[in-house]
């Protein structure tokens, strides 16, 4: 390697909440050459990572501008509602937006709902993060909205949280600069979208290997690929015969007494 050239690796930005740690593990199992290196990126900023090089792709949430950017949906997160542990919400398994029409909502700058309209009462000031948020619920100033992975990635003993039945799911995708659509990042689609090491997609075929060819081209000849004869020993019996003589049908022994000769018509 000269000095000018750049060891292969791989770049994964990835949104506060989002676990690649699986797929982490089956590229390091199939590219154990090309390391993967990981970078924590706020949901809001990680678009601009892409399209500045930042990363060859990432995992973030949408909805997300796809201007320049490919995008495949992985999966649809749970919302819930986060709430200190002697909140009523606590006390049911599931509440609606209805449920917390006179609590206090807060509404973090970095939150990535997609609401048409937010339920709760609104607070004097948005909180400029979701760790934010959390310490404010823990001080029982509000409640928080958020993806079930945030309630869990901020847990604390004295916060749980409860589904919230009709509140906008979070989607978290693959996303990558569509116009370098690279090897590496075509290895990584394959790998989050579950295809085997073999799959051939995104990639040139393998040559057929040439077949190997019989040394006893007349034996070939003469069985057909289900083994049965084929050509001029087709229909002729192979082995020892079962001691009835061909000529007269009789079945005797070979060396018996032959019967008298027909005389020709």
């Amino acid at each position: 390697m000269t000095g000018s050239e750049v060891p292969p690796s791989f770049r994964l930005a990835y949104v506060p909440g989002v676990s690649p740690a699986k797929w982490v593990r089956i590229w390091n199992q199939r590219l154990p050459g090309i390391p993967l290196t990981l970078t924590t990126v706020s949901a809001a900023e990680a678009p601009d990572v892409l399209r500045d090089g930042g990363a060859d792709a990432g995992l973030v949430r949408l909805p997300i501008d796809r201007t320049d950017l490919s995008a495949i949906p992985l999966y649809t997160e749970t919302t819930v509602v986060v709430v200190p542990k002697d909140h009523v919400v606590a006390a049911v398994d599931e509440v609606s937006a209805e449920d917390l029409a006179d609590d206090i909502v807060l509404h973090p700058l970095d939150d990535t709902l997609d609401w048409e309209r937010r339920p709760g009462q609104p607070a004097k000031e948005r909180p400029a993060t979701t760790a934010d948020a959390i310490d404010l619920v823990a001080a029982g100033v509000g409640l928080l909205v958020a993806p079930q992975s945030i309630a869990r990635l901020h847990h604390r003993k004295d916060l749980t949280y409860r589904p919230v039945s009709d509140a906008p799911e979070s989607r978290v995708a693959l996303s990558w600069r569509e116009d370098r659509t690279t090897d590496r990042v075509e290895d990584f689609i394959g790998i989050v979208r579950g295809r085997t090491v073999n799959s051939t997609r995104g990639r040139p075929p393998t040559p057929a290997q040439p077949k190997t060819e019989r040394s006893d081209k007349g034996g070939a000849r003469q069985k057909s690929a289900a083994g049965k004869p084929t050509g001029r020993t087709a229909g002729r019996p192979t082995g020892k015969t079962s001691g009835r003589n061909p000529r007269s049908g009789s079945g005797g022994p070979k060396g018996g007494k032959r019967g008298k000769p027909r005389g020709r018509s």
